[in-house]
Formats: structure tokens, sequence, C-alpha cells
């Protein structure tokens, strides 16, 4: 394997006419991604590298602590190196050509830790007003989904199937995906529309599947005031928004050893490369959770 990479150093040097700085920099990044290869993954050929592999590698790379500076040239050497491989025929496709680079200069919203969440997720209480039906619900179906807030506001009643536990949604560009809820979800939804959404929209005409008070439809606003109410409740510091709800929601589905390309359908992004920001996580998150995912981490 070192000797792929030699060619491709004198290939830059020689064709590219790369300065030695430029030379030296993509050594030594090509190396780090050598020595994790064999010495995390075990892997002895090119053959057998793939975009789960290479996206651990970016995980181990940030539980190190490097900047997303640093990151992001790691990730453009290793995508330059590979398409070298391709075109050198050592390998038949660039398994790095979906692989997200954090944006430098960038910064993602916390995560909740699933603490939080459950504290937050119990803050509407035991109340059977209307509102609580609702916001319990709400709050519920945003974490079990992983909607964007605009999604979750813009549901119908025919968008739930309760018995098959689905949720419709139409998301970015009108596309429509299905997405699977779990049982809490499905029971919170159950009791706001037998026992909460008939008292807030007596009006059969209203489609809309979360009403406010005048039995309309919740605007993205509303909800956000909604939202922040309850963070207040649950005695959580950190700005929580909408955003951030969904982004814990991919961070704890990740951190649990979901697939990335399964986050991605259920996130709704067209390229999978989205997808990966959601794992550049905080250094002391993100090597808890390299821990816990990578089978020789125990």
């Amino acid at each position: 394997m070192k000797e792929q990479i030699d060619a491709f150093l004198e290939h830059l040097a020689v064709e590219r006419g790369a300065s030695p700085h430029t030379i030296s920099a993509y050594c030594n990044d090509l190396h780090q991604l050598l020595d994790f290869l064999t010495a995390q993954e075990h892997i002895v050929q090119w053959t057998q590298v793939d975009l789960g592999v290479l996206t651990r590698f970016v995980l181990w790379l940030m539980a190190k602590g490097y900047t997303n500076t640093t990151l992001a040239r790691r990730v453009a050497a290793v995508k330059s190196f590979l398409h070298f491989l391709v075109r050198e025929g050592v390998l038949t496709s660039n398994p790095a050509e979906d692989l997200g680079s954090p944006k430098t200069g960038r910064h993602l919203p916390k995560a909740l830790s699933e603490e939080e969440v459950e504290r937050l997720l119990d803050a509407p209480g035991k109340e059977q007003t209307p509102e609580a039906l609702r916001d319990r619900a709400m709050l519920e179906l945003l974490y079990a989904s992983g909607m964007r807030v605009s999604e979750l506001t813009g549901l119908d009643l025919r968008d739930v199937n309760l018995e098959q536990g689905m949720v419709r949604c139409r998301g970015k560009g009108g596309k429509e995906r299905v997405i699977p809820i779990h049982q809490t979800a499905v029971q919170a939804l159950r009791a706001y529309l037998e026992r909460g959404r008939p008292r807030l929209a007596p009006n059969l005409r209203e489609q809309a599947l979360f009403v406010n008070q005048r039995g309309e439809r919740l605007t993205r606003q509303g909800f956000w005031l909604i939202l922040k109410g309850y963070a207040r409740k649950a005695g959580i510091t950190s700005p929580v928004t909408p955003h951030v709800l969904r982004h814990s929601f991919a961070t704890h589905l990740l951190r649990g050893g979901a697939p990335l390309r399964h986050v991605q359908e259920l996130l709704g992004h067209a390229s999978i490369a989205t997808t990966q920001i959601y794992t550049y996580l905080t250094n002391q998150q993100l090597q808890k959770a390299y821990d816990q995912a990578h089978p020789r981490a125990h």
C-alpha cells in the first residue's frame, strides 16, 4: 500500500509540479491514513477501503482534536489520492467521492445529551389539556423522526398512519419521504388526536395535524416559542431550537451504530456528504461515540 502512496507523491512532483511543502503535507496525511487502515481496520490493500472505513477515519481524526481546516485538508488529500488510484487502474471507483468535509468556520449546533432530551420530552408533564397533549406529541414526533420544523408544521391528518407507525412528510423541493416512528411517539400522537385536537380544532374542514388555540395550522414561529418554553422548564441552559433536536436525532442514531445511509434517508438529504456533517461532534462527544461504536475500541 505504501508503494501506491509513493507513486502518487512522485506524480504530484513530476506531473503536477507540486511544491515540496505540498508534497510533504500530502505525505503526512496519507501515511496517517495508512497507519489508521493497518492498525485500526486491519486493511492490507486499497481495494478493501470503502466509504464506511473513510468515515471512521475522519471520526478518528476528530477524536484527536484536529481543527476543521486540518480535517478538510486531510479529506482533500484522501480524495485526490484515491482518484489517482482509479486513474491508475488500482481501484474501479473512488470510495471517497461522497466523503463529506467539514466546512471551515462553520459552527454546528451542539447536540443535546440523551438525558437532556428525556427531560425536554417530559416537560409537558402529565397534564391532559389539549395544548399539553399537542406539545407532547410534537416533541416526541420531532425527536422520533428528525423532521425539519417546516415539515412538522406542514403535516396534515392524512400524513399520519398510526397503525403502521409511519409519517409521510414533504421536504425540500417537495420531495416526499415516509419515516417510521417508535411506539412512544405513536402513543403521544394517538392521545393528541383522540383527546386534544378535537377540542382545539372543532372545525372538521381543518386538515392540519398540529393546530393552535384558534384551531388553525400551527406556524414554525409558534412551535419555536413552545419549544423554547419547555427547554426553559426542563432546565436546559444551552440554546434549544428545532434544528438542535434534528441534530440530536441524527447524532444519537449515528452514535448508536445506525448506518450513515439510513440516517441520510431519514433526514431527507440528497447527498450523503450533507449527512456526514452531523458526525462532526465536539471532541468529548466524539471520543465517547468512537469508543462505543468501533469494535476494537472496547
